[in-house]
C-alpha cells in the first residue's frame, strides 16, 4: 500500500499524535482562525516572555491538514517572536502557491500544494497563532469568546 500524496502516513501521524492539543492555563494571548470555505476552525492560545513564545496550545475542530498543522506549530513555536512567525507564515505560503524550498517540518504538505484549496487548510493554525500573538501585544488575552478572528486570505 502506498501513501496517499494528499494525505501521507506521516502526516496522519503527525495530526494523531496532535501536539500541543489542549489549552494553556493562563495564556497572555488567544486567536482563532476559521475558513468558512469548509467549517474548520483552529483557537490557538500562547504564552510569552520578553516576547517570545514559551508554549503555545491549539483546540483544532477541521480537516486532518489543518490538525497536522497545528500539531507541527505547536511542536515549533517555542521560542519565535511574532516577526519570527510572520516569516514562517510567510514562507509556508509561498512555498505552498509557487514551490521552492520547503519549510522544516511542512514536507508533509507536499501533497497539498496541489491543491489550491488545501492551502488554507496549512495556513489556519499559522494565522490562529498570529492572531494570538498579535492580541498578547495588545494586552488583551482573555476567553475564548474575547478571541481575535481571522479569515482566510
Amino acid at each position: 500500500m502506498t501513501d496517499d500524496p494528499l494525505y501521507p502516513k506521516a502526516m496522519l501521524r503527525m495530526a494523531a499524535d496532535a501536539a500541543g492539543a489542549g489549552a494553556l492555563p493562563d495564556p497572555d494571548g488567544v486567536g482563532s482562525a476559521h475558513n468558512p470555505a469548509c467549517g474548520d476552525r483552529v483557537t490557538v492560545q500562547v504564552a510569552l516572555a520578553g516576547g517570545r513564545i514559551t508554549a503555545l496550545a491549539h483546540r483544532t475542530q477541521a480537516c486532518v491538514l489543518a490538525q497536522a498543522s497545528a500539531a507541527l506549530l505547536a511542536g515549533q513555536a517555542t521560542g519565535l517572536d511574532a516577526e519570527a512567525l510572520a516569516g514562517l507564515a510567510g514562507r509556508v505560503k509561498a512555498w505552498l502557491a509557487e514551490g521552492g524550498e520547503v519549510p522544516a517540518g511542512y514536507g508533509v504538505f507536499e501533497g497539498a500544494a496541489d491543491h489550491a484549496g488545501r492551502h488554507a487548510c496549512v495556513l489556519l493554525p499559522l494565522r490562529a497563532a498570529l492572531a494570538a500573538l498579535e492580541q498578547a501585544q495588545e494586552g488583551r488575552a482573555g476567553t475564548e469568546g474575547q478571541a481575535r478572528i481571522v479569515q482566510p486570505g
